[in-house]
């Protein structure tokens, strides 16, 4: 379920929603350090600032979704989604997967407005990267069906560890990771739906990934704490 066999081209046709979203970080990226573009402005108009945004730059709170300070700090983001997001993109559709992203990362942000200094700025899709992570409880909690034992421990095991890291990280927004996985956990209990056909999905995605990949659970729980492990050595 977590572990990525498609080509690259299958990954893309497969995910559009995640593709899209990935190619975003990376745009908005090179925007923002490549010495020909305006790069500065641009970050300075997009970022997540509460005081702008309390002053009506609305927008605010979407863009520092998308939006990142660092290669590291995109590039670890962005590989969150892509083994996070591709189950959730299937289960869920495109639009409601989309939906439920953006949802929980203005959440986070406006969570961040209520509860930060207003000189507080921010930057990161780490709020709704919280909020799969939270959809993926809601799973566990009020549809058991649709995840196998073994995918239910490793999201536990994966949510316990990114929710510890989160108030051992220096430079962390804790307020945005907490209230994304929160909102995640509500609107998810809505958004995973009813109904057998979610189940047959997941069921059929997790089929096809026993039958193309030798990992146990054990060792998707290894990779998990490797690369949360990683983020925070790199992150510091």
């Amino acid at each position: 379920m977590f572990v990525r066999t498609e080509s690259f081209k299958d990954f893309i046709r497969f995910y559009p929603v995640i593709t899209i979203i990935i190619a975003i970080h990376i745009i908005l990226y090179l925007i923002t350090v490549l010495p020909f573009f305006p790069g500065s402005f641009i970050f300075e108009k997009l970022m997540g600032v509460n005081l702008y945004i309390a002053q009506g730059e609305y927008w605010r709170l979407v863009t520092p979704i998308f939006l990142h300070s660092g290669f590291p700090h995109m590039l670890f983001n962005s590989f969150s989604l892509v083994l996070f997001g591709p189950s959730l993109e299937r289960l869920l559709g495109k639009t409601r997967f989309i939906a439920l992203y953006i949802a929980t990362g203005i959440i986070a942000n406006l969570a961040t407005l209520l509860l930060k200094p207003m000189t507080y700025t921010h930057v990161g899709s780490s709020g709704a990267i919280f909020g799969l992570f939270g959809i993926y409880i809601a799973m566990i909690l009020f549809r058991r069906d649709l995840m196998s034992r073994a995918n239910t421990q490793l999201i536990l095991t994966i949510a316990v560890i990114s929710l510890i890291m989160t108030f051992l990280q220096p430079n962390i927004n804790i307020t945005a990771h907490l209230f994304g996985f929160i909102s995640g956990i509500i609107l998810g209990s809505v958004g995973i739906g009813r109904g057998r056909e979610l189940a047959h999905t997941v069921k059929s995605i997790s089929n096809r990934t026993r039958e193309r990949t030798s990992f146990t659970p054990k060792s998707l729980i290894l990779i998990g704490i490797i690369i949360l492990a990683l983020i925070g050595l790199l992150s510091r």
